[in-house]
């Protein structure tokens, strides 16, 4: 780990590069961030997807907006229609070179238009805004630090596939086959550009995510004169809620949590719908699985109340994504490499997911967040440090530098993954 630690001349020039691009990072950061791409946005994410195609033709490299396959969403009113979203964005450049790289990240954020759309300077080095850390601001990362390499003398060494996805935040359905294959094309490892922790903290081990529906149909009465003849989807609704939320601590690491019930009717019908909308992360296959069980043992008894039927939609869209050797070999080899810029980066297991989950499915290790330091995501108070463009699209550049000149063995951390 010794060179990894030691900064190159190809690493100095680097940095030179992008201490110059800093103040450019954050205008065009900001820029992005005044741009709704909410997920269900799709109007605006199509808006948006030719701008990051614009920004990325300044890389030697082919790219394309490719639209994805529909995926099903359960509506109000129990149905599932088929929901579409904006393009993917994919991007490929030297195919051929001997070491190979896999890059992700999504450009839809959780804000509906007119929810946060207001970039704020909050003085003290941070920036308020939607996207701006998660993640906009890391994607701008990616592009520099991948500019920065290419400005060296090692690009011809190390090639790479890149995927921008417009449905990260709501689980990736329409592109997660494009993800699959990217990583699955000679990749070495995986780099996604997820916002870092405050402190410059990463992740390391992600739980897998599940989100299921279940709808349940019943029969309607009149309250009043016929109550005897109804079948409240309600009633069997809140006994399978009570169900879901007791098998919490039942499992090692397994959750649940139900988001919300929908149905209903006037107090004077007997409800004969209810639409029960929860999520369960767990820590490996095995506890996945468990927790499947679990939902379909409480589907069946749900169906089994006289009157009541339904169906169940949903699963792990996400599988877990463990610490194993090969991750943990990749998390030594970027924690070398940040101590080459005098970061002491920590790797802290998280419930959280996201694309990381979907290229370590495919068999590619990979470090999932590469992106800007910042906070408070997912909320209107979301924040990025400013100071974290430069030293975070550094970090990225040393990692491909030590990749393509094999300080870094990116062939023998991806040998490990069946360890």
């Amino acid at each position: 780990m010794t060179d990894l630690c030691v900064l190159s001349a190809d690493d100095e020039a680097a940095r030179e590069r992008l201490d110059a691009a800093a103040a450019g990072m954050l205008a065009l950061t900001r820029t992005w961030s005044g741009h709704n791409t909410g997920s269900q946005n799709t109007d605006g994410l199509r808006r948006f997807a030719p701008m990051l195609a614009e920004a990325f033709a300044a890389l030697e490299a082919d790219i394309a907006l490719v639209e994805g396959p529909g995926f099903e969403l359960i509506g109000a009113d129990g149905k599932a229609t088929e929901t579409h979203t904006g393009p993917i964005v994919e991007i490929s450049s030297r195919p051929d070179a001997p070491v190979q790289v896999v890059m992700s990240g999504h450009y839809d954020t959780v804000f509906a238009p007119g929810i946060f759309e207001s970039v704020t300077d909050l003085g003290d080095g941070r920036i308020n805004g939607p996207g701006m850390a998660d993640m906009k601001g890391g994607i701008c990362v990616m592009l520099e630090a991948l500019k920065a390499f290419e400005a060296g003398r090692l690009k011809d060494k190390l090639g790479y596939r890149i995927v921008l996805t417009p449905d990260e935040e709501i689980g990736n359905f329409a592109s997660g086959e494009s993800l699959r294959r990217a990583a699955s094309s000679g990749a070495v490892i995986g780099m996604t550009y997820e916002p870092a922790m405050e402190t410059g903290a990463m992740a390391g081990g992600r739980k897998g995510s599940a989100v299921f529906d279940i709808v349940l149909h019943g029969r309607a009465a009149h309250a009043g004169r016929a109550k005897e003849e109804g079948r409240s989807a309600i009633e069997a609704a809140a006994e399978l809620v009570l169900g879901l939320e007791a098998l919490n601590n039942q499992f090692n690491g397994v959750t649940f949590n139900v988001g919300s019930v929908e149905g209903g009717s006037p107090v004077n019908i007997v409800p004969d719908l209810a639409i029960v909308r929860f999520g369960a992360r767990a820590p490996d296959q095995q506890a996945a699985e468990w927790a499947t069980q679990q939902v379909r043992a409480l589907f069946d008894r749900a169906l089994r109340r006289d009157g009541i039927h339904g169906h169940l939609h949903g699963g792990f869209y996400r599988p877990p994504k463990p610490r194993n050797a090969a991750q943990q070999a990749l998390f030594d080899a970027v924690h070398a490499t940040g101590r080459a810029i005098g970061l002491d980066i920590e790797f802290v297991d998280t419930g959280g997911v996201c694309e990381g989950n979907n290229i370590f499915a495919a068999g590619v290790p990979n470090v999932d967040t590469l992106g800007v330091r910042g906070g408070r995501i997912h909320s209107s108070d979301e924040f990025v440090i400013t100071e974290s463009f430069p030293e975070r699209a550094l970090l990225s550049t040393l990692i491909l530098n030590r990749l393509a000149d094999g300080r870094m063995d990116g062939r023998r951390i991806k040998d490990l993954m069946g360890r």
